[in-house]
């Protein structure tokens, strides 16, 4: 199981964030060849065996990440975890709240997940796509006082199930993972006075991206995990 993505590409959007790095680390560990895109101008002088990190790459832009997947050599997975968050009640909530979570959330992985099934068609040799949704996606009753993320996260997991059922004759599996909050350095310093234990770590959700993109995976596929907390 640990050397099956021994050798294979996989794309891994939101690759240099708190989730992103573990999820990279625990792919290289199993022998995956991580593809990593970056809005940043620069790319690292120097990049761990395996990890190609791609500068430049705006992810909301169609012709940016078309051009970034021809790069990858027959794509086996692409895992999407890029995206963004913000939290008003709606009141206080704006249109450009509203956009710019949808484009964050939904339009790249929409972007994303149509470049990489066009990349697996064109090695017929099929493919895992894994999304991230959220448990406000899920449940918008968890999405209180965060209405604009909560249906950007709704579509992730629509956008899911829908092309899931598009691939599913060309062993190109489609799933989605849905945590609730994250146990992360960001997360426990916005919310000094919760209790980490209850959250999700990001190591249990790498591993479930892991089964998602693993060879082994040939059954699953419109499925969105939902990762809850800890009880």
């Amino acid at each position: 199981m640990l050397d099956s993505l021994a050798g294979r590409s996989v794309v891994v959007t939101g690759g240099t964030g708190a989730l992103g790095e573990v999820v990279v680390e625990r792919l290289l560990r199993a022998g995956a060849i991580c593809h990593v895109p970056t809005r940043r101008s620069a790319a690292p002088l120097a990049q761990p065996e395996r990890l190609r990190s791609v500068a430049g790459v705006d992810l909301a832009d169609e012709i940016a990440v078309d051009r970034f997947y021809d790069t990858v050599p027959r794509l086996w997975a692409s895992v999407h975890l890029a995206g963004g968050f913000t939290m008003a009640p709606i009141a206080d909530a704006t249109r450009a709240d509203f956009l710019r979570m949808m484009e964050l959330n939904a339009l790249t992985v929409f972007l994303c997940s149509r470049a990489a099934a066009r990349a697996m068609r064109a090695t017929g040799a099929g493919g895992r796509i894994v999304n991230v949704s959220a448990r406000p996606g899920l449940d918008p009753r968890h999405g209180a006082r965060m209405v604009a993320y909560a249906a950007s996260k709704a579509a992730v997991a629509a956008l899911t199930l829908a092309l899931a059922e598009e691939l599913k004759g060309e062993r190109i599996l489609v799933n989605a993972i849905a945590p609730s909050t994250l146990d992360t350095a960001a997360n426990r310093a916005a919310m000094p006075a919760a209790d980490p234990f209850r959250w999700v770590t990001p190591a249990a959700a790498a591993e479930a991206v892991l089964q998602l993109v693993s060879p082994a995976n040939v059954e699953v596929s419109g499925a969105v995990l939902p990762l809850y907390a800890r009880a």
